[in-house]
């Protein structure tokens, strides 16, 4: 009797171990099997604008669900302000098998291109059909989709825009960043839109930043009526540059006019870097590159930098600054919307306390 009682007391003890070993493996197991994060490589150009790119994607990433660290991990990379580095860490991306890369602007376009021609590449370029990123915007074929970021006709855009905001312009120099691959589109373009407003367009050609003093100077002699900026160069030195040279200067780039040039002309940036964001989703569920058409702006910016205007002694017609869609005020460097599409009024100056609506 004691022999079978101390048998069946034996027997429930091992039954118990083996349960409560197995509760302890389950979550284990569990963990074992959840999917693992995508991780998304991102390559940028060192410009001013894309700390602005990236918090825009990831806000984007953010509202279709995906949490750092855990259901997404990025891995971050940028130029520094050396186009001659892309390739090199476009390369690296490749090499750490990331699933999706996204590259802002075309060098980076390019440079993602050039490494890889598995890992699908999400880029932001200025004309990707010129530049042989993609076969057509309708079926990009290959490995790349992504947004056109239209800078060839925005550049066409800043010679009319220039012909508004002064009447007397007549010889505008379009600034050309010859290294990048986007150069020969923009210059075409601006060429074009020369010829269409009897503007006549004198480029400057450059090899890189280090020639931007001798190429102001080559301008003070011969003295433009305005020069246009090509976007992959450093904004930041040239919108000083012109200021000290006294030339009305102005860019297909919203951050420009931020960062002291006179115009900036861009698309909205906050709704296309999400979708681009929408598209990185899209291939993370199964979709492929080739099928997913490249998307257009259908919005664009107009920002006036008045401060700027005014160290150059300009007037800026009333008419032409309503159009503005921001100002950056000259008395306190401040920035305010110069109209309300929803609420219907237009103001040449900055808005009254609350007694006005603003957008």
């Amino acid at each position: 009797m004691n022999n079978r009682v101390g048998a069946t007391l034996m027997r429930r003890r091992d039954l118990l171990a083996l349960f409560g070993g197995a509760t302890a493996f389950w979550p284990l197991a569990g963990a074992a099997q959840q999917p693992k994060a995508p991780t998304i490589g991102v390559l940028v150009v060192g410009a001013p604008s894309s700390d602005k790119f990236w918090r825009l994607f990831q806000d984007g990433m953010r509202n279709l669900g995906y949490v750092e660290g855990q259901t997404v991990r990025y891995e971050f990379r940028s130029d520094q302000g050396q186009i001659s580095r892309l390739p090199e860490l476009a390369a690296e991306l490749a090499r750490l098998k990331v699933d999706v890369i996204v590259a802002w602007f075309t060098p980076a376009a390019m440079a993602a291109k050039q490494a890889t021609r598995e890992i699908p590449v999400v880029a932001l370029a200025g004309d990707p059909v010129a530049n042989g990123l993609v076969e057509s915007l309708a079926r990009p074929g290959g490995n790349i989709t992504g947004t056109s970021g239209m800078a060839a006709d925005l550049g066409a855009k800043c010679v009319q825009l220039i012909r508004d905001m002064l009447p007397s312009a007549r010889r505008v120099a379009p600034l050309v960043n010859v290294p990048a691959p986007f150069w020969k589109p923009f210059l075409e373009k601006i060429r074009l839109a020369g010829d269409a407003t009897a503007t006549t367009i004198e480029p400057i050609m450059i090899g890189g930043p280090e020639e931007l003093d001798a190429a102001f100077l080559a301008m003070e002699e011969k003295r433009p009526d305005a020069v246009i900026v090509q976007p992959s160069l450093p904004i930041k030195r040239i919108a000083e540059l012109a200021l000290k040279y006294r030339m009305p200067a102005a860019s297909p780039f919203r951050s420009f006019a931020e960062e002291g040039g006179l115009l900036g002309y861009w698309f909205a940036e906050a709704d296309l870097y999400r979708r681009m964001a929408v598209a990185v989703d899209k291939i993370l569920k199964g979709a492929k590159p080739a099928d997913l058409p490249v998307e257009q702006p259908t919005r664009f910016e107009l920002v006036i930098n008045m401060k700027t205007a005014n160290a150059l002694d300009l007037t800026i017609p009333p008419a032409f600054l309503a159009r503005a869609d921001e100002v950056i005020d000259r008395v306190r460097s401040r920035r305010w919307r110069t109209r309300s599409c929803a609420a219907g009024w237009c103001s040449t100056s900055p808005p009254e306390p609350p007694s006005r609506p603003t957008s």
